[in-house]
C-alpha cells in the first residue's frame, strides 16, 4: 500500500514590503533552502520573498492545488487576516531541514 505524501500550501513573504507568494510544495525542507539561496523561483530572487509564514498541509495534492489557486484570487488583505490569526507575530516557520 503506497504511504500518503504529504503536500504543503505555503505563502512567502518578503520581510519588509508587500510581495507575497503562493504555491505547492511537496518537500518544504528542500524548496525552502532553494528560495532563501535565491534559486527557488524567478519570482522569489527577483523579489526577495523568502520567509515562510504561514502553510497548510494536504495528503492529495490535487486539494492542495485548488487550494493555491484559491488563495492566489484572494485579496491581500484577506491572506494578511489568514497569516495573523495563525502567526500573528509574522515569525519566520521554516528552521531547517529537520522538516
Amino acid at each position: 500500500m503506497r504511504r500518503p505524501s504529504t503536500t504543503r500550501a505555503p505563502e512567502l513573504r518578503h520581510p519588509r514590503a508587500k510581495q507575497e507568494r503562493s504555491s505547492v510544495a511537496k518537500t518544504l525542507g528542500r524548496r525552502m533552502p532553494e528560495h532563501k539561496s535565491g534559486q527557488g523561483s524567478r519570482f522569489t530572487s527577483q523579489y526577495g520573498v523568502q520567509r515562510l509564514v504561514w502553510y497548510e498541509e494536504y495528503f492529495d495534492i490535487t486539494d492542495a492545488i485548488q487550494r493555491e489557486k484559491s488563495l492566489k484570487r484572494r485579496p491581500r488583505l484577506w491572506k494578511v487576516e489568514l497569516i495573523e490569526k495563525a502567526n500573528p507575530d509574522w515569525f519566520e516557520l521554516f528552521r531547517g531541514t529537520g522538516w
